[in-house]
């Protein structure tokens, strides 16, 4: 079941720290990097966060995570998170579909490292193309994908 979490709610922010701090781990290894910047994300920095963030919840559990900002039109996935423990059951397709199908907008976009070609993939099969690619001062090479309706 997907729902908006409340992550103004200490005890919702823990929840969803926890997700990214377990997903963000299995992620800097798939890309090979000692320091991941989203691991450096606080609690209290998801607290004080404007971005609607929703939840899949398998049984009682949260095993997933969609953050999105919608602005002038465009929707942005700001991030997109499973507990490894929930891998492979298709909840990130569930919740990028979630996110494109309840909100209005003229293009999506979100942007990933070039080496998670899992989420690459993902994102192309929800119709997402690259259009470019840069090197950030962090040194991870990333891309950007969008969707543009017209």
């Amino acid at each position: 079941m997907i729902t908006q979490l409340k992550n103004e709610v200490p005890s919702v922010a823990e929840q969803i720290y926890n997700v990214f701090q377990c997903a963000y781990k299995i992620e800097a290894l798939l890309i090979k990097v000692e320091h991941f910047p989203p691991l450096s994300r606080t609690q209290h920095a998801i607290v004080r966060s404007n971005a609607l963030f929703y939840g899949f919840y398998y049984e009682s559990t949260l095993a997933g995570v969609i953050e999105i900002t919608v602005k002038n039109k465009c929707l942005s996935i700001e991030s997109l998170t499973v507990h490894p423990r929930y891998f492979k059951k298709g909840i990130a397709g569930k919740l990028i579909a979630h996110a494109l199908t309840l909100h209005t907008y003229n293009k999506a976009i979100v942007e990933t490292a070039v080496a998670n070609t899992p989420a690459i993939n993902l994102y192309k099969k929800h119709g997402f193309s690259e259009y470019k690619q840069w090197l950030p001062a962090h040194g991870i090479l990333k891309t950007a994908m969008q969707i543009e309706v017209h």
